[in-house]
Order: C-alpha cells, then structure tokens, then sequence
C-alpha cells in the first residue's frame, strides 16, 4: 500500500490513499460469489443475532428471513449489495466493499 503524504490549503499533512480500489479488489476476493441483483432486490437494512451470532436478516421491506433463506435468496438476486463468503464450510453473507461503510452488515442494526 502506498500512502502519499501532500499538504492541503492549511499547511498541514494530509495521508491521502492511493490503493483504494486495491483495497477494495482485494475486500471482493474474499467473496465465493457475487451475485447480480435483479431490479427488484431488496437491500438487508437489520441483522438477527443469537447469542452473538448471525442468524437471519431484515429486508428493507421488512420481510425477516434465517440466513440459509437470506443466502438462496441473494444468490437468485433477490438481495442487493451482498456476496456469498464461506468459512470452515459454512456460508455467510458479506458486504460488497463500497465506499460506504454505514451500509456493512457489520454495522447494522441487530432486530
């Protein structure tokens, strides 16, 4: 990663990323599948947790649906703005990186 260091109207050093789009490749190849959403995707806008975990979600038109749903449905591109990751053999949704991270499943609120 390379930073540029470059000074802005106020004198003052400003760290000013050149690699963001790198970054953003390599956030992307963690991802197993990127679906394409159809035009009348719904974006997830709440996470369900148990016990610390993710167990479904909450579609912006309010349907509450477990993960395994939430999965198949994304990857028929029912749901927007989400890839399919996997770990130890289990399948989980994840933000597609964007310059947005109010947006991040991790960030959501948990209902």
């Amino acid at each position: 990663m390379v930073i540029n260091m470059e000074k802005n109207s106020n004198s003052k050093n400003k760290k000013t990323d050149s690699n963001n789009t790198d970054r953003s490749q390599l956030a992307r190849m963690s991802l197993d599948e990127i679906p394409t959403p159809r035009a009348d995707a719904q974006e997830i806008t709440g996470v369900v947790k148990e016990s610390g975990k993710v167990t479904g979600y909450q579609l912006e038109n309010g349907t509450m649906m477990d993960k395994c749903d939430a999965i198949a449905t994304a990857r028929e591109g029912g749901i927007s703005g989400v890839g399919i990751a996997s770990r130890q053999g289990s399948e989980y949704l994840k933000s597609i990186p964007d310059e947005d991270e109010s947006n991040n499943l991790g960030n959501l609120p948990t209902v």
